[in-house]
């Protein structure tokens, strides 16, 4: 293995079931020069993804690490959670330090930081390796549409609408869109709202004191919903169904994921809600409106009605809203098309991590 912090950091974040593909110039290298100094690259190598003690991490240097004092390895991991390299939380033992993906988690944590380097860094990097990253099942992110798309006789489980994962938080929060922020800071900027990265937990009062993160009530976090919905923009989640802590309101012309279909050509880049739209023809009067809405270019006008393609709609339900004739809503699926749901976070990266054929437990 290379003595580079860089290369081995590479490497360690590739080990993640997320997933960090090399690139043939050395894009990534470069990321993460941006991001880590020498000295917490050289130590984000030896973190796993799982919360671990400041007294533990000394365990698991190596001999012959440069630093093998607790106080000053607290100090440079809590350093590190502030510049959102890696992840911290209170665990049985005080507070514990852990490894976070690329993406998501450590691209998504430099909202505040990005600059036109890194946003350049990123683009190069993104036509080279991103699609390795998404092209593979389960994917990162799936599709809820807000509760007021599905057919009122319609059954709806919690994990599986935006207006439910809203309602379960305590706490909620919105940021800036570090997509749009990347595509403006180069010059491409897609004019879709910037500040659209909603943020829960389940903790009273999490953002109150973030300088990122706004808070807000629960109202007007159904506010920036419904902006967000009215904007086009389609509401996506991780792929699971426990401790959903994000919604990312997204666009195929600046949001990283959804960019795989627009940009990369890749068909199945988020997974589909377990719903699909549905027309009523004696309601549908061919406006074409809800068609300006679909990202996804499932929507065509045929024969002076609209029609649904069954194989490119997501289930989003934005067109829906959108339709001032209300004739389109949305309707379950048949169950053999409704794809299986990680039951929560770990669950979902032991698939991926089976269908990238690594072993988790390496990093675990």
């Amino acid at each position: 293995m290379s003595n580079n912090p860089y290369k081995m950091l590479a490497q360690r974040l590739d080990e993640l079931p997320n997933g960090f593909p090399a690139t043939e110039d050395g894009s990534e290298i470069r990321i993460l020069e941006k991001l880590f100094s020498p000295e917490e690259a050289k130590l984000a190598v030896h973190l796993r993804i799982t919360l671990e003690p400041v007294d533990r991490i000394v365990e698991l240097l190596p001999e012959g690490f440069e630093v093998r004092d607790a106080r000053t390895i607290k100090k440079m991991l809590k350093g590190m959670v502030r510049k959102g390299l890696i992840k911290a939380d209170r665990i049985e033992k005080g507070i514990g330090y852990g490894l976070m993906p690329f993406v998501v988690g450590i691209y998504e944590m430099q909202v505040g930081r990005i600059d036109e380097e890194f946003a350049q860094l990123f683009e190069d990097y993104y036509y080279q390796a991103f699609g390795q990253m998404v092209n593979i099942q389960p994917t990162f992110h799936r599709v809820v549409p807000i509760d007021e798309a599905v057919r009122m006789d319609m059954e709806i489980r919690p994990h599986e609408t935006a207006k439910e994962i809203v309602d379960q938080a305590k706490a909620w929060g919105v940021m800036d869109c570090i997509c749009r922020k990347q595509k403006e800071l180069i010059g491409d900027p897609c004019g879709h709202p910037i500040e659209t990265c909603m943020i829960f937990s389940p903790v009273p009062g999490s953002f109150d004191h973030s300088s990122v993160i706004r808070a807000l009530t629960h109202d007007e976090a159904m506010d920036v919903l419904y902006m967000a919905e009215d904007a086009g923009l389609v509401h996506t989640v991780s792929n699971n169904q426990k401790d959903t802590y994000y919604i990312c309101n997204c666009c195929t012309c600046s949001c990283g994921l959804l960019r795989g279909m627009a940009d990369l050509g890749i068909a199945n880049v988020v997974a589909s809600s377990a719903f699909i739209n549905t027309v009523d023809p004696d309601l549908c009067i061919g406006c074409g409106v809800c068609s300006d809405y679909c990202q996804f270019f499932a929507l065509e006008l045929v024969d002076g009605l609209i029609e649904v393609d069954q194989i490119k709609c997501v289930g989003c339900g934005v067109c829906v809203n959108a339709c001032p004739e209300e004739a389109l809503s949305l309707v379950r699926r048949p169950p053999e098309e409704i794809m299986p749901i990680a039951e929560d976070e770990q669950e979902w990266m032991e698939e991926r991590a089976q269908a990238r054929g690594i072993d988790i437990n390496i990093v675990k």
